[in-house]
Parts: structure tokens; C-alpha cells; sequence
């Protein structure tokens, strides 16, 4: 059991503490994955520079999450909308998980699991009916977590380049109950409010109705909001 856990909002003061929380986390989960003198030379300073003007210019939908313990900063989470498809696999519709990191020492500790429950919550009370994420292919510790968390991988892949080397990802989706109660935003967020294996409700069979006219073109989401990490940049 965590102790002493708070999830909150990220604010701006955060950026600093985010950028250290988010550049420890590659380098601790993607050493053999990608090119180890791109990870020595990711700069603390030059990320939370990006980063705050990826939280200045972030749409309401665009969530970040802090998970605090005894006036520390232990992780970092965000979603919001699923990005643009950037010429890769047809992507759905609902939500998507940007990221998801922790200081080395806190894994293991609970704090995951806390963030992502808070994160289930809080993407189900915004709406979302699903949400995706995207993972390193050979990311094996972090597919189980996903998975634990009631993830499953739905067959798309795609690549992406870091330092000229091709780093492969897979696609994982999971559904989200609906919140029962959309406008409540508690700080401190239950950690097993949302099921892990919750499904959308069913509702009862309704009569047959007339064919429904073609639908219009969906609303384009904007690109690649704030928060989001599935690609360095």
C-alpha cells in the first residue's frame, strides 16, 4: 500500500521537476532500446523548455497528472484526445495514455498503479469511452504493467527513428466505464475507483431504426497536444 500519496494536477511549477522525472525514466526504461549516447545526452534544462511551451499551448482536454509524497514528486502522467496518425496505423477513436513515468526507485512501489488509476478515472469522467496507448515493442516490463492494468495490444505496430536507429512500438487499448459523475475532479483520487477489467455498460435492445444518413467528417484533432511522449522531440 502506498502511504502518503496525493494525485494532483500538474501546475507550472512542475515543468522543472517533470522534465527531470520524464528524461530518468528513458533513460532507465530504454537503455538497450534505443541509442545509449542519445539517452546521455538528453538535458534536463533543454526538455523543461519544451515542455512548457507544450503545457502553455495544451487544449483543456490535454490532462497531466503529478503523483506527490511527502512534498516530493514521484511521477508524472498524461492524456488527452488520440493523436494525429502522423502516416502511421489508422488509429481509434477515444482517448490516448501520452505518458506514464516514475524516478527508478519509486518502480515498484505502488505509484504506477495509483497513477494509472487515476488516469482511468479521470479519462472516463472527461468522456472517453477508450484509451490507447503506445509502447516500445521491447519494452517487456512496461507491456506487463499495461497489461495488469487491462491493456491488451490490438495488433497495430509502427516505427520511429531515434538517432537513425528504427525503434518499433505496438499499440494497446482497453476500455473505460462511464463515470458516474463526470464533474467531480477529487484530488486525492481513489486508487481502485475504476475496475481494471471495467467494460463499457450495455444498455438493453432497442427496435429496429431507418438507416442514419451518412456521417459528416470528423472534427480534426489538433496535433500532438501537450503531454504527450510517445515520440521524442
Amino acid at each position: 500500500m502506498v502511504e502518503r500519496l496525493r494525485i494532483r494536477d500538474m501546475t507550472a511549477d512542475d515543468i522543472g521537476a517533470v522534465a527531470v522525472i520524464r528524461i530518468r525514466g528513458w533513460q532507465a526504461a530504454y537503455a538497450g532500446l534505443m541509442p545509449q549516447a542519445y539517452l546521455d545526452g538528453m538535458d534536463p534544462a533543454e526538455d523543461a523548455e519544451r515542455r512548457r511551451a507544450f503545457f502553455a499551448a495544451a487544449p483543456p482536454e490535454v490532462v497531466n497528472l503529478m503523483a506527490e509524497r511527502d512534498g516530493g514528486l514521484v511521477g508524472w502522467a498524461a492524456f488527452g484526445p488520440v493523436r494525429d496518425q502522423d502516416g502511421g496505423p489508422r488509429r481509434p477513436s477515444g482517448g490516448e495514455l501520452y505518458a506514464l513515468y516514475l524516478p527508478p526507485e519509486h518502480i515498484g512501489t505502488g505509484i504506477g498503479h495509483a497513477l494509472m488509476d487515476a488516469c482511468l478515472l479521470r479519462a472516463a469522467q472527461q468522456g472517453f469511452r477508450t484509451l490507447c496507448l503506445w509502447v516500445l515493442k521491447g519494452n517487456a516490463r512496461a507491456r506487463r504493467f499495461y497489461e495488469r492494468a487491462g491493456f491488451l495490444a490490438d495488433g497495430a505496430e509502427d516505427t520511429y527513428e531515434v538517432a537513425g536507429t528504427p525503434v518499433p512500438e505496438v499499440r494497446y487499448q482497453r476500455s473505460l466505464a462511464p463515470a458516474p459523475d463526470r464533474r467531480a475532479r477529487p484530488e486525492a483520487v481513489p486508487l481502485k475507483a475504476v475496475p481494471l477489467n471495467a467494460v463499457p455498460l450495455k444498455t438493453p435492445p432497442s427496435p429496429p431504426a431507418p438507416p442514419a444518413p451518412p456521417a459528416a467528417p470528423a472534427r480534426p484533432l489538433p496535433p500532438r497536444p501537450a503531454g504527450g511522449d510517445r515520440k521524442p522531440r
